[in-house]
């Protein structure tokens, strides 16, 4: 029993509404029952009941246990005065002999919902949360309405939206509203394609856009000014180009006062990467990248074709990384521009959101628009949760539909929200 299972079945009444009698013998009918409150104070706001033909507007809050009440010490905060019932799974006031009162004194209504609700229906959803697959609901999946899936992931996409437009308003006002800086934070979170995201958003936050973009036309000094800040320069300067490099830095960081400010090399990860994915060659993409475009936040939010777009991101690195993964260790095997797969992955995670989050500050809700059609024209992406999803026929054909079901299974399924999935809800119904 958990207290969202009480939340259900009250918001939606799922319980015999014959005769609701209070624990103290008092007549209820329930004309609203209010409105979810998801921040501190009672559970449900605006409630509308007739206790005893008397109507009564005000809040209701619900416990497993009548006794909750006390050992929450509701009794002591003004918040909850004008609590007009107490909602409770089993009223234990007999067992411990204490009873919740108002601050006038007299006794709060209580009404007990276990001998009112269907045990089938406590049963569905005990064997919906304590499932072990890794999506609850696995084994009834094929039975879910195609209707209700549908609504559930548009659902599960918007709130993703959402909660990474509000990652990127942090950035804007860490930027003190800088879009365009703002845009080069997340495109250099998203280059360290997760298992070195940390140390890429740290360089960008050292190194400003503007310091850069100075020295656009030089992509040696903005390679030496990222390769130094971020603590990948070799000390024994095994070829001309890494001797350049340092000259370069040294002079860059004191002009710039980044010497003090210089990433740990062991900040980068290595291991289980394949030389593509290696940093020292994302760094010399990146370094291509901010200077190849005059402005990324134009490119990001004024490009509408999604093959221009992806062709943009696919930039060759600076001669020395065409031929080398490390310093001083040249490859037989040429390495490659930034893939298709990866500028589609940088479309996905840092345009699709910061175009929701354009379309936030502006109030212009075609820039949402224009985000999702990104989404719908871009393939999925493939992983170990798409593999699962597909194991169980959600067909998964655009990448807004994989951005959809990630965002379904980590923040409902994983964390066994059920009855704040439509989908749950609808198999407990």
């Amino acid at each position: 029993m958990s207290e969202s299972f009480l939340y259900f079945i009250w918001q939606y009444q799922y319980f015999s509404k014959n005769s609701l009698i209070t624990t103290d013998g008092h007549v209820v009918q329930i004309v609203h029952t209010g409105f979810r409150n998801h921040n501190a104070g009672p559970d449900f706001t605006n409630a509308r009941l007739l206790i005893d033909n008397v109507e009564w507007v005000g809040t209701v809050e619900m416990h497993i246990r009548t006794s909750d009440w006390l050992a929450h010490n509701h009794q002591h905060d003004r918040a909850y005065d004008n609590v007009i019932l107490h909602v409770v799974w089993q009223d234990d006031r007999a067992a411990n002999g204490k009873r919740v009162d108002r601050l006038d004194g007299m006794p709060l209504p209580t009404l007990e919902l276990s001998p009112l609700t269907d045990p089938a229906l406590l049963e569905r959803f005990q064997a919906l949360t304590t499932s072990p697959d890794a999506i609850p609901c696995a084994g009834q999946f094929k039975s879910v309405s195609p209707l209700r899936l549908t609504s559930m992931l548009d659902k599960a996409m918007m709130q993703r939206l959402e909660r990474k437009a509000e990652d990127v308003h942090e950035i804007v006002r860490q930027t003190n509203g800088d879009w365009e800086e703002t845009a080069y934070r997340l495109l250099a979170a998203n280059m360290g394609f997760k298992i070195n995201a940390d140390p890429m958003a740290q360089l960008s936050r050292t190194v400003p856009l503007k310091a850069i973009l100075k020295h656009r036309d030089n992509l040696l000094q903005a390679e030496a000014m990222l390769f130094g800040t971020a603590g990948l320069l070799p000390i024994d300067e095994p070829d001309d180009y890494a001797a350049t490099l340092q000259r370069e830095y040294r002079f860059l960081s004191v002009k710039y006062a980044h010497a003090d400010k210089q990433i740990t090399a062991h900040a980068w990860k290595w291991g289980r990467l394949r030389p593509a994915n290696f940093p020292t060659l994302r760094l010399a993409q990146f370094a291509r990248l901010l200077t190849q475009h005059a402005s990324l936040f134009s490119l990001f939010v004024g490009t509408t074709d999604i093959g221009r777009l992806v062709k943009s991101l696919q930039v060759m690195p600076s001669d020395y990384w065409q031929s080398h993964y490390r310093f001083g260790k040249e490859t037989p095997k040429a390495a490659p521009a930034l893939g298709q797969n990866s500028a589609e992955n940088i479309v996905i995670n840092t345009i699709v959101p910061l175009l929701a989050a354009y379309a936030h500050h502006r109030g212009q809700p075609a820039y949402i628009d224009r985000a999702i059609a990104l989404l719908e024209q871009l393939p999925p992406e493939k992983n170990r949760l798409t593999d699962n999803w597909d194991t169980l026929g959600l067909g998964i054909r655009t990448a807004f539909d994989s951005q959809a079901a990630i965002e379904l299974y980590n923040e409902f399924c994983s964390v066994k929200k059920c009855l704040n999935c439509q989908v749950g809800a609808g198999l407990l119904k």
